[in-house]
């Protein structure tokens, strides 16, 4: 599985204290636009699993990290490096845009 479910319990070991690049999709059930970028987030994480680790947090079920990274809109994905936060993609991407902005926040 190359997508990691994420939730508060499991956030600061996989994401914050993670050596390697990781992309955190913010999303939530009823948020049509997250259930449409699921399946692109799924094909690039395939694609490009050498550069980082792709993981998702479901916001409904899971504020902490939402609200500690002022997530406002989502689908939201977060590009964490060295603890912190690196780079942010907000809205649907297609899957064409989305490696060309990965890419081009890990430059």
């Amino acid at each position: 599985m190359t997508v990691k479910e994420l939730n508060d319990d499991n956030f600061k070991k996989e994401v914050l204290q993670n050596k390697k690049p990781t992309i955190v999709d913010f999303w939530a059930a009823w948020c049509g636009p997250c259930r449409m970028m699921a399946p692109i987030f799924k094909d690039v994480s395939e694609e490009m699993k050498s550069k980082l680790n792709f993981a998702k947090i479901n916001v409904e079920e899971n504020l902490k990290y939402a609200q500690q990274f002022n997530v406002g809109g989502i689908p939201c994905l977060i590009i964490f490096k060295d603890g912190g936060e690196f780079g942010r993609i907000v809205g649907l991407q297609n899957e064409d845009s989305l490696k060309t902005r990965i890419n081009s926040i890990l430059k």
